[in-house]
């Protein structure tokens, strides 16, 4: 996927920044490679100050390069950002309230699928071919809503059974909402398919974080103007595509997971390697968290069944991962047993850049000086902070940090042996192809993050794989979000009568409904929604060139009021790539 044939060359400066839970890092890369990076503290109360700190650096660095490199950031021909805002806002329990206006319809009560303490079912709903059975009643609704906005709720969520056949439901549903002064989304904007537990969490998620993803975008695009950047701004979804500010104003629940994605993308863009690979570990050693993701043939394996927020199910592809919290900020608590816990507490810097408590990153720098290797930042401040801490325990600094480091290596190990089991229990589906393969096996790691440098030598034997470091791993996450390009899916539907009395397409995400032609077959209908997909996505990104290809085409033969019927499904996708730097 890295280097394929069909991915295009960067021909000029590309902008990649990604905020992460330490770092907020930027980079420029032109064809010939990465031209400069540079490194912020992010400051999650203020994330724009960040973005705006490292935007700086990345002006010093380029204004260092002493050959004009300065003039190239207002060349950007396009920006990526990669951030841990909506994720954060979620976890934090700072995202907005939401209401949900569910309709009810046949099968089990909707309250069962609820979040939140603001739910409102109105009755009416449809068949699983989009019939009404019966009308929909908002009285209840607008009562709901009025006591809603005393309580602070921002948004609302629309969902219906069976809308993605016919939106009408949802729809009155909305404009309910709107006329109550209260912004509403639709559930069956987001996504086509038909699971109505994960459209209520996807459309909830959704809504929750669109105020706070709209303000961060607005912020970024401010700080960019002001460096002189008027290039079009794309964010890194969970699947590990772009996806263009327009878009992501609309459906922000597709970046919620962006963080992993990051760095899944940026080793496919730094190392031409990972697409000889049958299967690699992907391991992003942040201060905060260590992300693990795996390869498949040169593509990152997905979670096949929805990207996961707070235990949920939502219908948002996303890559497989796993998250841990141990970082190279992680701090070092001492057990009973003698034995040190590194995280999953980060409270401020290393001790080596500052920081006031010993973390992974000073036993790092105490276990590398007895070794003789390179250390990060003040490894005096690190050997004092641990012999410290050491002091409590009756240890050496140097026993100390090699229980701390030990500790941190058998639990990265043990993280990355849950998600291989996780992934091979089902077969592995991949962002490239979705389609079953064997087991994975890894045969090699690839390590990225701040701390990839010192953990490299360390990790081989507990993964008992070769473990490599690509280029530029440190700022490898902004590498990816740079050179992501846009990616879309898109779910059609059509059904067709024997009497011809209905031939209808919907495109339920794009609320399209149309005629079928007479003729209209499987193969016409794949090729209509081909032509929809491209079409959608030159609207928000004109200078895109989207190759898409139909991933899924079935039909099947129905039986309506004694009518023989076919109804047809086409899944499409704009095939993932990543743009190439012709220097790595």
């Amino acid at each position: 996927m890295a280097h394929g044939a069909s991915s295009p060359v960067v021909t000029g400066p590309v902008l990649g920044i990604d905020a992460g839970g330490t770092h907020t890092d930027a980079v420029l890369c032109g064809p010939e490679g990465v031209l400069a990076a540079a490194k912020a503290p992010t400051n999650h109360e203020d994330l724009p100050s960040s973005v705006r700190a490292a935007l700086a650096g990345l002006r010093a660095a380029l204004r260092q390069r002493g050959d004009g490199g300065e003039a190239l950031l207002e060349q950007t021909g396009r920006v990526g950002l990669g951030s841990t805002l909506a994720v954060n806002a979620l976890v934090q329990h700072r995202a907005d309230k939401v209401g949900l206006a569910l309709s009810s319809g046949p099968g089990l009560d909707p309250r069962r699928f609820a979040i939140g303490d603001h739910v409102c079912v109105a009755p009416g709903g449809l068949d699983h071919r989009g019939v009404e059975v019966s009308p929909l009643k908002t009285d209840g609704l607008e009562a709901a809503l009025r006591r809603w906005k005393e309580e602070g709720v921002a948004a609302v969520a629309c969902v219906g059974k069976f809308s993605p056949r016919n939106p009408a439901h949802e729809q009155a549903l909305a404009s309910v909402a709107a006329a109550a002064g209260l912004p509403a989304v639709s559930g069956h904007t987001l996504s086509g398919q038909l699971n109505f537990p994960r459209r209520i969490a996807t459309a909830y998620y959704n809504a929750a974080v669109r105020r706070i993803l709209g303000n961060f975008l607005d912020a970024v695009e401010q700080e960019l103007a002001r460096e002189g950047v008027r290039a079009p701004v794309f964010l890194l979804k969970a699947d590990g595509g772009a996806l263009p500010a327009a878009a992501a104003r609309r459906e922000p629940v597709q970046s919620i997971l962006s963080g992993p994605a990051a760095s899944v993308m940026g080793v496919s863009a730094l190392h031409a390697a990972v697409a000889d690979d049958d299967a690699a570990l992907l391991l992003d050693i942040g201060g905060t968290t260590t992300d693990i993701a795996l390869y498949a043939h040169g593509s990152p394996a997905l979670d096949r069944d929805g990207m996961r927020i707070d235990g949920r199910r939502t219908l948002v592809r996303a890559l497989a991962t796993l998250s841990i919290g141990v970082g190279g900020d992680s701090r070092l608590t001492p057990r009973e047993d003698g034995g040190i816990d590194v995280g999953p507490l980060r409270d401020g810097p290393a001790c080596a850049f500052g920081g006031r408590f010993p973390t992974l990153l000073d036993a790092l720098n105490v276990d590398a000086r007895q070794a003789g290797r390179p250390c990060a930042g003040n490894a005096a401040a690190s050997l004092t902070a641990v012999a410290a801490l050491a002091a409590g325990l009756g240890l050496s600094p140097e026993e100390t940090a090699r229980r701390a480091v030990e500790d941190a290596l058998a639990r990265i190990a043990a993280a990355a042996t849950e998600l291989l089991e996780r992934v091979n229990s089902r077969p592995v589906y991949t962002l490239a192809a979705l389609k079953g393969l064997r087991a994975l096996a890894p045969r090699r790691a690839w390590l990225v993050g701040g701390p990839a440098a010192m953990l490299r030598p360390l990790l081989a034997a507990p993964l008992g794989m070769p473990v490599e470091c690509p280029p530029h791993a440190d700022v490898a996450n902004a590498v990816g979000a740079a050179l992501a390009l846009p990616t879309a899916t898109l779910d059609v539907y059509a059904a067709i009568t024997s009497d011809s009395r209905r031939r209808l397409l919907r495109a339920p995400s794009l609320d399209i409904c149309e005629p079928l032609p007479r003729d209209a077959s499987l193969a016409s209908v794949a090729a209509r929604a081909c032509d929809l997909l491209r079409d959608a996505m030159l609207r928000d990104a004109p200078d895109t060139e989207p190759a898409v290809e139909v991933l899924e085409a079935d039909e099947f033969a129905t039986l309506e009021d004694g009518r023989g019927s076919r109804d047809l499904r086409v899944c499409c996708q704009a095939v993932p790539r990543i743009a190439r730097m012709m220097g790595e």
